[in-house]
């Protein structure tokens, strides 16, 4: 299926309003049949999360396709460069096709994805000589943007940094300021608890900072809206709850490929042990950190809402920032269209924590088919979740964003 940014014809769903107080939903245009693709969406923009590409998670500057060989992947997240994958030619990197930009060489995965840069936002952005100074503002703002928000990451600054680069290149600069505000707006009072969420107890300074920071760099008249206090919080909140999380892996992409092969037992048995002992040693050596990590802004997926028993799934199996919602059950036309924003441990525990978690991190308290038959269920956790109450699991809730 052809990927385009936002909405295109022939998709299985369109977005509908529902309630001023529920916002948009997804929809189903006709019958979908369980594991069918219901669409295939191209972010409006994108950005790699800045720690995750300071610690050489080494991803397109554009789509975020992994550059690494699956080998070179495995040998980096186990420190151990002697390390040989068998079966290589199932790896799909191709390091013959990347390239880099002449001014400020940052690395793309092809020609297409450098020339789509460049013709939307790159122009702006890009550093130059002055990739690796200091004082420049663009980097002066990754830097503060680096000492606020620590992993496990859920946004970047440059997810804003390249909507503003957007408009500035753009020739139809309304078109493009009427796509980003499809997208979910919030009230004051939400907005700031947005960005107390990403930002910490002291948000309203550091927010402060990096509208400072952000203006500095960034400044242009035809938004200068967004460039004020209202405006900016506005843009950060926008970020921080539309933002679908993004993962992609050359590992993953060569583990999918050795298990599709077929294999003599004897020999499918070995593979199969060697794949579950590598990861055994990455998780010891890597933790949880595996993917090249960043996010989007989607127009068709930010429009699903959250079931705790969702009908469909986001994915990235193409190792780029293609995202795919695809259908967990059959779903009729003119059904709504879920998708789960807790990861399938959270999704198991009570009410009560589900909605604990949904208003830390969503704020909005749940009402799917689940949460109403547990509605009389007691307001308390048992024992053992609230053992695991305080650990707020955004580690969790980005690995359930970032599927590959």
């Amino acid at each position: 299926m052809a990927a385009a940014a936002g909405p295109h014809a022939g998709a299985a769903a369109e977005a509908r309003f529902i309630s001023s107080a529920k916002g948009k939903g997804l929809f189903a245009t006709r019958n979908i049949r369980k594991g069918e693709t219901v669409f295939v969406e191209k972010p409006v923009v994108s950005s790699q999360f800045l720690w995750n590409a300071l610690y050489n998670y080494r991803a397109c500057d554009h789509c975020l396709r992994a550059l690494e060989t699956a080998e070179e992947n495995a040998q980096r997240l186990l420190g151990k460069s002697s390390l040989v994958l068998p079966h290589p030619e199932q790896c799909s990197i191709r390091k013959d096709l990347h390239q880099q930009c002449p001014r400020c060489q940052v690395t793309y995965c092809s020609a297409e994805c450098r020339q789509a840069a460049l013709e939307q936002y790159h122009q702006v952005l890009c550093l130059g000589p002055s990739r690796d100074d200091p004082t420049h503002p663009l980097n002066k703002l990754q830097e503060a943007w680096r000492n606020m928000h620590y992993p496990p990451e859920t946004s970047s600054i440059m997810l804003m940094a390249r909507m503003v680069a957007t408009i500035k290149q753009a020739k139809d600069k309304e078109w493009w300021i009427k796509t980003f505000s499809q997208f979910c707006n919030k009230t004051a009072n939400e907005e700031e608890e947005i960005v107390h969420k990403l930002l910490g107890d002291k948000f309203k300074g550091q927010l402060e900072l990096l509208r400072l920071l952000f203006t500095e760099a960034l400044y242009d008249e035809y938004l200068s809206r967004w460039f004020t206090p209202e405006g900016f919080r506005s843009l950060f909140a926008l970020v921080g709850t539309n933002g679908q999380g993004i993962g992609t892996s050359s590992l993953s992409q060569w583990v999918h490929a050795c298990d599709a092969l077929d294999l003599p037992m004897l020999e499918r048995e070995e593979l199969d042990a060697f794949i579950d002992q590598l990861y055994k040693d990455i998780e010891k050596e890597s933790g949880e950190f595996l993917n090249c990590e960043g996010s989007g802004l989607y127009v068709l997926q930010s429009c699903c809402n959250h079931s705790c028993i969702p009908n469909a799934e986001t994915s990235f199996p193409e190792n780029n920032f293609l995202l795919h919602l695809t259908a967990l059950e059959d779903i009729e036309a003119g059904e709504e269209i879920c998708i789960s924003y807790l990861d399938c441990c959270q999704r198991e525990r009570s009410r009560h924590s589900r909605n604990k978690i949904l208003r830390e991190n969503y704020l909005f308290t749940c009402s799917c088919p689940k949460c109403l038959a547990q509605a009389d269920d007691a307001d308390v956790t048992s024992d053992e979740e609230e053992e695991g109450e305080g650990e707020t699991d955004d580690a969790e809730l980005e690995d359930e964003m970032t599927d590959v």
